[in-house]
């Protein structure tokens, strides 16, 4: 075995593994985020759909999502590798007397909380991403007028026969878009209240889950010393546990009730 291979197998090299990977899966959510905030945007979902063509169509964008996917992957089986050799490692009764009073929620339940996002992430996947891809999606049709870019036509069109199309109407005087409405999906998973408070408990989930781990990826990464610390723990307190999850949390509240 490889000096290099030896590294990466030791635990010292599997922690780091989970750090990087941790830390990548936290600047997709800021990017996820920023995207999925166009739902808010009432204009028929037009931002949202384009953003969805963007995002699935833009090869760098392509490439980075397969680091996604790995990333989503290694760090899942990473966890449960650290996790199995920890309770072999440590006797079960020193870690429940000891467990409570020197570690937070979050770091007791890690494993807890990662199975709950992994499972989320499972059900998101199949009703957004495998839907966009291969669930047979209708169209719509967007028609805004070139002096008034508030006066917009939504029109829905058949699932076959239409593409995705930007072009300028002159003779009518409008912009027009034809994209695949995945805006309608989100919409009608939405309202659907086990779905949205599934989105809502995984929200949570996540806040805890990246109070402990947003910390831990820096410490493990060597970025523990005290002149970095307390920008981190205030970032991975106010920004990734809580503001980012509340606002993913707001999405499907909004369709609920709106």
């Amino acid at each position: 075995m490889s000096s290099f291979s030896k590294a990466f197998s030791s635990t010292l090299g599997k922690k780091l593994i989970m750090g990087l990977t941790g830390l990548f899966l936290s600047l997709f959510l800021v990017v996820h985020l920023i995207g999925n905030l166009q739902l808010f945007k009432n204009d028929g979902g037009q931002a949202f759909n384009e953003y969805s063509y963007f995002m699935t169509h833009f090869t760098p964008i392509k490439v980075v999502s397969y680091l996604l996917y790995a990333s989503i992957i290694l760090h899942a089986v990473y966890a449960l590798i650290l996790t199995t050799g920890n309770k072999k490692a440590r006797p079960v009764g020193y870690a429940q007397y000891n467990g409570a009073a020197n570690s937070s929620f979050s770091s007791r339940n890690m494993g807890i909380l990662g199975t709950i996002l992994l499972i989320f992430i499972v059900i998101h996947m199949k009703s957004f991403w495998a839907e966009y891809h291969w669930g047979g999606l209708p169209y719509v049709k967007y028609e805004s007028s070139l002096t008034d870019p508030h006066d917009v036509t939504v029109t829905s069109l058949p699932i076959d026969g239409a593409s995705h199309t930007q072009y300028v109407d002159v003779q009518n005087g409008k912009q027009v878009v034809i994209a695949k409405d995945l805006y309608k999906i989100v919409e009608g998973a939405f309202s659907q209240v086990w779905y949205s408070a599934l989105y809502v408990i995984a929200m949570i989930a996540m806040g805890f889950h990246l109070y402990h781990g947003f910390q831990s990826g820096f410490q493990t990464l060597g970025f523990d010393h005290s002149k970095y610390k307390p920008l981190i723990d205030f970032v991975g307190l106010w920004v990734f546990s809580i503001i980012i999850p509340a606002l993913f949390a707001a999405m499907p509240l909004y369709f609920l009730f709106k």
